[in-house]
């Protein structure tokens, strides 16, 4: 039986499901983040020691501004007001991606949310705030130009310690990876869900988790 150390998701279709709901893009995104908060919860339960969000995308900047302010606005908020339960929970946070282009106010946030949870060990928990694997994966190997190698390229990428993800999940309906980890989903297990990310919950990752344990891992061999 497969034991789960790591989970991924690409929380796709918060704006759609605003959307539907006839309440804007933004309501979806609100919704969105406590989806997040339920899920890293039932992680700790389901004893699961790693999992990591795709937040923003290098790619999102080209999104209409207001909607770029309003994630940043909610990515602020939640640090501002959520920091001292996230500490309280044992929640260790972990910031992957050039967040040097971010406004100062929220590299201000994140750094200290870093510094105030590092040693908390209840759950590991990476948020991906404008990161793009193509450039992760480009910089790692510029840095290693001269002794280019496998082990020297994975301490060079923002997930250098972390274990590789056992499990990917993408809601939304979308079968794509959308720049996300390409170098570190290698062997992972992928779940496409139809469900938007405001509509997945605790029962759809027991569900995965469930079906993950018993698949056969090859990782290439027999």
């Amino acid at each position: 039986m497969n034991k789960v150390n790591h989970v991924a998701f690409i929380m796709d279709g918060n704006g759609r499901w605003g959307k539907k709901k006839k309440k804007g893009r933004n309501f979806g995104h609100l919704k969105g983040v406590e989806v997040v908060k339920k899920i890293v919860q039932t992680s700790v339960k389901l004893k699961i020691p790693i999992v990591s969000f795709y937040v923003f995308s290098s790619e999102n900047w080209f999104r209409p501004k207001k909607e770029i302010d309003f994630l940043f606005k909610l990515i602020k908020n939640y640090f501002t007001k959520e920091l001292n339960n996230t500490i309280k929970k044992g929640i260790k946070i972990n910031i992957i991606g050039e967040i040097n282009r971010l406004p100062k106010d929220i590299r201000k946030s994140l750094k200290s949310s870093i510094e105030k949870t590092k040693d908390n060990k209840k759950i590991h928990v990476n948020l991906a705030i404008n990161y793009g694997s193509k450039k992760e994966i480009t910089n790692a190997a510029k840095k290693n130009k001269k002794k280019m190698n496998i082990k020297n390229l994975e301490k060079s990428l923002y997930t250098q310690g972390i274990p590789d993800q056992d499990i990917l999940i993408r809601t939304g309906g979308h079968k794509r990876l959308s720049n996300f980890m390409l170098w570190q989903l290698a062997y992972t297990e992928l779940f496409f869900l139809n469900k938007l990310w405001p509509d997945f919950n605790s029962n759809d990752l027991i569900k995965i988790i469930k079906k993950y344990k018993n698949i056969t891992r090859n990782f290439g061999g027999l």
